[in-house]
């Protein structure tokens, strides 16, 4: 995946293809490592993405972070020497003032909801990604006089994959730097930041610890956190899962006084090495004592431990079964008190039967109710089909990174909804074992195919954005956006992809694809693309009733230099006559970024 991440390396670092024997960073770079970063071989960031990153967040990711094991080639003089050369600034030159701080104290953060929010990925438990009018304070004859009315530039980073958050006026996001932010909501200035262990890309969510508030949140090394959303200060953090390679990119869910915590991973990219003993990470999700962070339960995507399967070509042995990592928030269904998610494909032979399904775990033990996989022997790690490491299962990496909407049919049934990077998407009736109600294919799939992110859905449809990035030859096929009705499955609606104009822009990596989150409102639905473009969509026949070019320059209310690139990842949030949005995603030759956008009515 992330994913392939969903998705799967914070930052893949020069490391990732070389062992550098001088200091000199340019020669370094040049002699051993531009022939995987300038052309993104096996995924590696290129030097425009490495650019926005600081040198101490480079060094971090090869020291102690997710290059690891390939800095260990490296010595202490020639990380450093390289981390300055691909981010071109000197350690400690990132400004440490307060830029951007809110110039009056904080108000009050007493009864943070009784106003308009958006708490988490999916807005509630169902994770419907519907955004009801209540709290949209937004009409859609409004939206096409949506300006920009201020943007916030994030340090050290070239992607902003963190959906923002929006409650009780504040907004709070994570970022690619390790940064968490809370934000005044309708200015932009900054209340506080938190300096995580390592990049925040999950989704924060907003509830009680005791007479205060906590944001809850996970990072890049399979730690959870619990933060006091009024002041910043830490609560409790822990580590959810050992692995070295485990890592948390869905929202942890919460729920009367638990947190549930899901778990993926970037063990498909290490694993393309032939020295590399693939594959022992299993998915997980872990519930949380929301008050204290002490482990209630944790079960795994996969119940059999890894075992020593074969050895590969250069003797070297491989260990299976893996995989079935945790892309995406968990969905909460109170009436059968279950836990819902759905896992990724398997890394190694033999693929198990809980890849690439949807999953119910009992919600106070944590025992797996039901499975129901949708693709069989999707055994894939990243380099595949050529890689010594490959699986013999020879799979098409066709995982699952949306969280499953929980609807109320019609006809009186209920479905979890979730599209798939098959480009498939699937309805499962979670009274019935997770019984298939119905699948309609809206894409080609692949792996960067198919539905990546996230669906929504309101009370008639289901609306999926496309991303067929490399799974087409016709560029016009590679995004659109497509109704199903919630009842059949059968297509209400679907409207291309605008042509992506990469000539006439001068962007590189323009692609018409639309990897983001979707996000509903009454009478518009919502999909970014891979071009930078933010588009709004009337439900009712698919209309593109507003569209804004995201992959600019921008002036940023906290002073930092920044600039949009590609919608990918998470989703816009509505709140209360304002629109949020990330754009930038330096991975996959797409366009990097580093900013966090707010939209009003003419920008007032």
């Amino acid at each position: 995946m992330e994913f392939i991440a969903a998705s799967r390396v914070s930052i893949l670092v020069l490391a990732t293809c070389c062992a550098a024997l001088a200091q000199d960073g340019s020669a370094v770079y040049q002699k051993h490592c531009a022939q995987c970063h300038d052309k993104g071989v096996g995924r590696a960031p290129q030097l425009l993405t490495l650019s926005l990153s600081n040198p101490e967040h480079v060094l971090a990711a090869l020291t102690n972070g997710k290059m690891a094991e390939q800095g260990k080639a490296l010595s202490a003089a020639e990380s450093r020497s390289v981390a300055m050369f691909v981010t071109g600034k000197s350690f400690g030159s990132e400004d440490a003032a307060k830029q951007g701080a809110c110039a009056e104290p904080a108000p009050a953060f007493d009864e943070p909801f009784s106003g308009p929010y958006w708490n988490g990925w999916g807005v509630d438990a169902s994770n419907r990604r519907m955004q009801p009018a209540t709290m949209t304070g937004l009409r859609t004859d409004q939206i096409p006089q949506l300006k920009l009315k201020w943007a916030f530039g994030f340090p050290g980073g070239g992607r902003a994959f963190a959906q923002p958050t929006v409650v009780g006026g504040r907004i709070f996001a994570g970022s690619d730097s390790a940064k968490v932010y809370s934000l005044d909501a309708a200015t932009g200035c900054t209340y506080w930041m938190f300096k995580a262990d390592a990049p925040v890309r999950s989704a924060i969510s907003i509830g009680p610890i005791g007479s205060k508030w906590a944001a809850y949140f996970g990072d890049q090394r399979a730690q959870a956190y619990a933060v006091d959303a009024a002041t910043g200060a830490l609560l409790w953090k822990v580590r959810v899962e050992d692995h070295p390679a485990a890592m948390i990119t869905g929202a942890p869910a919460l729920y009367q006084g638990r947190l549930y915590v899901p778990v993926s991973s970037y063990e498909e990219v290490t694993g393309a090495s032939p020295r590399y003993e693939c594959c022992k990470f299993r998915g997980s999700v872990t519930a949380l004592d929301a008050a204290t962070g002490k482990q209630i339960w944790k079960s795994y995507t996969i119940a059999e431990a890894p075992h020593p399967v074969r050895k590969n070509k250069q003797g070297t042995q491989l260990w299976g079964p893996s995989g079935a990592g945790v892309w995406s928030s968990p969905t909460i269904d109170p009436k059968l008190h279950a836990v819902y998610v759905v896992s990724g494909d398997a890394y190694s032979d033999p693929a198990a039967h809980t890849s690439d399904s949807f999953l119910a775990f009992d919600m106070d033990i944590g025992k797996l109710l039901w499975s129901r996989q949708l693709t069989e022997g999707d055994a894939y790690v990243v380099g595949c089909p050529a890689g010594d490491n490959c699986p013999e299962a020879k799979g098409p990496d066709f995982d699952f990174g949306c969280s499953p909407n929980l609807v109320d049919l019609p006809n009186g049934k209920r479905a979890l909804v979730a599209g798939q990077k098959s480009g498939m998407v699937h309805a499962l009736d979670p009274d019935q074992q997770g019984e298939v109600l119905w699948q309609t294919r809206v894409g080609k799939g692949g792996p960067l195919g198919g539905v990546q992110w996230g669906n929504a859905s309101d009370a008639q449809n289901v609306y999926v954005a496309v991303s067929d990035h490399y799974a087409t030859k016709d560029p016009s096929e590679a995004g659109g956006m497509f109704a199903l009705r919630l009842t059949t499955g059968e297509r209400v609606w679907s409207t291309p992809a605008p042509p992506c104009a990469e000539k006439a822009s001068g962007k590189s990596g323009c692609s018409p694809a639309q990897s983001a989150a979707v996000t509903v409102i009454p009478g518009a639905v919502f999909s970014g693309a891979l071009d930078g473009h933010l588009r709004a969509y009337a439900t009712a026949d698919g209309r593109i009733i507003w569209d804004v070019d995201t992959a600019v320059e921008y002036q940023t209310v906290n002073a930092v230099k920044a600039k949009g690139g590609s919608l990918d990842g998470p989703g816009p949030v509505v709140v209360g006559g304002m629109l949020y949005v990330n754009s930038g995603y330096g991975m996959f030759g797409e366009m990097p970024g580093n900013v966090l956008l707010a939209f009003s009515v003419d920008g007032k």
